[in-house]
C-alpha cells in the first residue's frame, strides 16, 4: 500500500518544467495588471499614482500573491541571507511602496539557482517626482538610497516553489549617466532628521502614511488613527523602540521592522503586542532582551491595543460600505 501511494504522489508531482511555466503565466498575469492598473506615465502624475494605490490596495493579483510578512529593498549583487531587508505586511507593500513604481506590464520568471527560488523580474520606472508627502518616509535621507530608487529598472520577485508566493521583493537599481542624473532629479527639501513633520498648511506629513487616498475621505475613525498612534508613539519612544525601528535602522537590523508612522505601525502593531508581551522588545545594544519597567509595559500595550482596535473599527467600516454597494438591498 505504501508503495502504491508513493507511486500515485510521484505520478501526481509537478515537474520543474510545469512549475516553472505555471509561475510564468500566474506572474505574466500579475505583471499584465500592474501594467494595466500602474502603467507608465509622467513621474509627477498624481492623479495616476493615486489610481495605482487604491487599485493595489485593494482586490489585485499582486495583493494576492504576497505573504503575511514580505521582505523588501535594494537589490545589492549579493545573496539574500547577506542583504539587508524591511518586513513588511502585505497592505504596507501594496498600498506604500509598490505604487512608487510604474510598469511596463510584462515579466519573465527563472529559477535562481543561487537562492533556490523563482525569481519574477518586472520592468519598472520610479516615481521619483511626486511631493515629499507622497512617500512612505524620505528616502533622500540616504542618498545612496534615493539614487538607487530613482534609477530603478526592475523589480525582482522572489517566489516559494511550493506557494508560488513571494518571499522576497526587491528593487533593481540602474546606472545613469550625469545629464540624466541631473534629468530625473526630485526637488525635494533636505533631510531634517524628522520622519513625521508637519506642512505649512498644518497637515501631517507624509500624508500618504495616514491611509490618504486608501480608506474613504468619508471614514468615520481616520482621525482617531492618527490620533491613536501619536498616542502609541510616545508609548514606543519612552520604551525607546524608536531608537532602532527607523528607516536609518542604527542598529543595522538584518530584517527592520518600522513604526516610525501610522500607516508603518499598523502593519506591525499585533506583532509589537505578541513580542512586549513575550518580553523580546525592546532589545540591547547586544541585541538582547531589555526588560521594560512594568508601568511602561502596560501603557505601551494599553497604547498599541487601542491603535490595533481603531484600525479593526476603520477596516471594518471600509468593508461595511463595499459590502453595501454590492448588495445595495
Amino acid at each position: 500500500m505504501a508503495a502504491l501511494a508513493a507511486i500515485v504522489y510521484i505520478g501526481f508531482r509537478e515537474s520543474p518544467e510545469a512549475r516553472l511555466q505555471r509561475l510564468q503565466a500566474r506572474y505574466s498575469a500579475v505583471a499584465a495588471e500592474l501594467g494595466a492598473r500602474c502603467p507608465i506615465a509622467a513621474p509627477e502624475d498624481q492623479a495616476a499614482f493615486d489610481r495605482c494605490r487604491r487599485a493595489l490596495f485593494g482586490k489585485s493579483a499582486l495583493r494576492d500573491s504576497l505573504p503575511e510578512v514580505l521582505l523588501w529593498g535594494r537589490a545589492r549583487g549579493q545573496p539574500i541571507k547577506d542583504t539587508p531587508l524591511t518586513q513588511f505586511a502585505p497592505d504596507v507593500y501594496a498600498g506604500l511602496y509598490a505604487p512608487l513604481f510604474m510598469f511596463e506590464g510584462r515579466a519573465t520568471v527563472v529559477f535562481d539557482e543561487t537562492e533556490q527560488l523563482y525569481k519574477a523580474t518586472l520592468p519598472v520606472r520610479f516615481r521619483n517626482r511626486l511631493a515629499p508627502g507622497q512617500f512612505p518616509y524620505p528616502f533622500w535621507h540616504d542618498a545612496t538610497k534615493w539614487g538607487a530608487y530613482q534609477s530603478a529598472t526592475a523589480l525582482l520577485f522572489y517566489i516559494s516553489p511550493g506557494s508560488g508566493r513571494i518571499k522576497v521583493a526587491q528593487f533593481l537599481p540602474g546606472t545613469v549617466d550625469a545629464p540624466l542624473a541631473a534629468q530625473v532629479a526630485a526637488d525635494v527639501a533636505a533631510f531634517d532628521g524628522r520622519w513625521l513633520w508637519t506642512d505649512a498648511a498644518g497637515r501631517t506629513q507624509p500624508q500618504v502614511t495616514l491611509f490618504d487616498g486608501l480608506y474613504s475621505a468619508g471614514n468615520p475613525h481616520l482621525a482617531a488613527i492618527e490620533t491613536a498612534y501619536r498616542a502609541l508613539a510616545l508609548e514606543l519612544r519612552e520604551g525607546q523602540c524608536n531608537d532602532c525601528h527607523i528607516p536609518k535602522n542604527p542598529n543595522k537590523m538584518k530584517h527592520l521592522v518600522l513604526l516610525q508612522t501610522p500607516a508603518h505601525a499598523a502593519g506591525e502593531v499585533r506583532r509589537i503586542l505578541r513580542s512586549v508581551r513575550r518580553g523580546e522588545m525592546p532589545q540591547d545594544d547586544d541585541g538582547k532582551e531589555k526588560a521594560l519597567p512594568a508601568a511602561l509595559k502596560a501603557r505601551l500595550l494599553n497604547k498599541a491595543e487601542a491603535f490595533d482596535a481603531v484600525l479593526t473599527e476603520a477596516r471594518q467600516w471600509e468593508a461595511a460600505q463595499k459590502q453595501s454597494v454590492s448588495d445595495p438591498n
